[in-house]
């Protein structure tokens, strides 16, 4: 048996999602792994480890990438579709919950609000700067008090006087929390203090001027914090829906937008193949100096490379499957 699917490939610098999706849009399976500063292997791996896990044989009919590493992904497999973080949960969310009309959506390095209205996305915002306000904060400081990040909800939800953390910035909320627990604050209290402190720093920063409506769907990695989700729920005064593959939502939406333009198209896939998971890539980055922009260009190579430095772009012999970086546009890959 053959089952036709959708792939979706979710590229953020913390870690590399996919997901497929049938014909009907039906969840089919989903893998999620860390980045680790080499998107190229993350997505290899993705694909191997998400095939060997296959039940029964898929024809891909179309892929979709998203995420920071969108560009990248989509040259490395042939995507038919390269898609923004914010659309693709925004489908994600809309297939998956009925209502929604607010996604908070935390990963480990931004953290994103979107507003929907009607099924369609009328205002988001995204932080992308403060520390404070991203997945790696609560990492870092679970670190800090000696808690394993799998246990951060479940002991955070014991507190009874939870500690005030200042959480309008990450240096400041990582003082005030060594000078709470120095004060002999329990663990359970500085955790949930924390929880709080990202929540305050979320609602202040992206959802300032926006409302936020039921039903609210919470997204990305942090969504499995108990103790974010109860935090949320206490501030907007809502019931908190974490869907069940939350961690991979923004795979499933490229997946989905990936379906929606192949029934439009109708156009054969530019997907390369599972085969994708062994081929050898190499990126090579070099600066232009065609003007005083000095431009650093990178040029992703697939294959085997004739040496091993390169000091001028023109220089770079092989089968350059993209190239960005340029402002001008000379470089680009259709300028090859």
């Amino acid at each position: 048996m053959v089952l036709r699917v959708y792939l979706g490939i979710d590229v953020g610098s913390v870690t590399t999602k996919l997901a497929l999706v049938d014909e009907n849009g039906k969840y089919v399976d989903s893998i999620m792994l860390k980045t680790a500063g080499t998107p190229v292997k993350a997505v290899q791996t993705g694909l191997n480890k998400l095939y060997e896990k296959r039940m029964t044989d898929y024809e891909v009919s179309g892929v979709g990438t998203t995420g920071s590493g969108r560009n990248l992904a989509g040259a490395l497999v042939g995507a038919d579709v390269v898609k923004n973080e914010i659309t693709a949960h925004a489908v994600a969310a809309s297939v998956n919950i009925p209502g929604v009309q607010t996604i908070l959506e935390i990963g480990g390095q931004d953290s994103k609000i979107i507003i929907l209205r009607d099924g369609i996305v009328t205002d988001f915002a995204m932080n992308t700067v403060c520390a404070a306000g991203t997945g790696s904060f609560l990492d870092h400081q679970a670190q800090r008090l000696n808690v394993p990040i799998e246990k951060f909800g479940e002991t955070a939800l014991k507190s009874t006087n939870p500690a005030r953390i200042a959480g309008r910035c990450g240096v400041f909320a990582e003082s005030d929390l060594i000078h709470k627990q120095q004060l002999g604050y329990p663990v359970e209290d500085l955790l949930y203090g924390l929880c709080q402190a990202l929540v305050r720093n979320y609602l202040s920063n992206l959802a300032l001027g926006k409302e936020l409506l039921p039903t609210i769907s919470f997204q990305g990695g942090v969504a499995t914090n108990s103790g974010m989700v109860k935090a949320f729920e206490e501030a907007l005064g809502h019931k908190i829906i974490v869907p069940q593959n939350h961690q991979t939502m923004g795979a499933i939406g490229a997946a989905l937008l990936a379906m929606e333009n192949h029934q439009y198209t109708n156009a054969q896939t530019t997907f390369k193949g599972w085969e994708v998971g062994d081929m050898s890539f190499h990126s090579i980055t070099c600066e232009c100096n065609g003007c005083s922009n000095n431009c650093e260009v990178i040029t992703i190579v697939e294959g085997e490379i004739e040496q091993e430095h390169y000091d001028n772009i023109k220089d770079i012999k092989g089968n350059i499957i993209a190239r960005w970086g340029g402002t001008c546009g000379r470089w680009e890959l259709t300028n090859v």
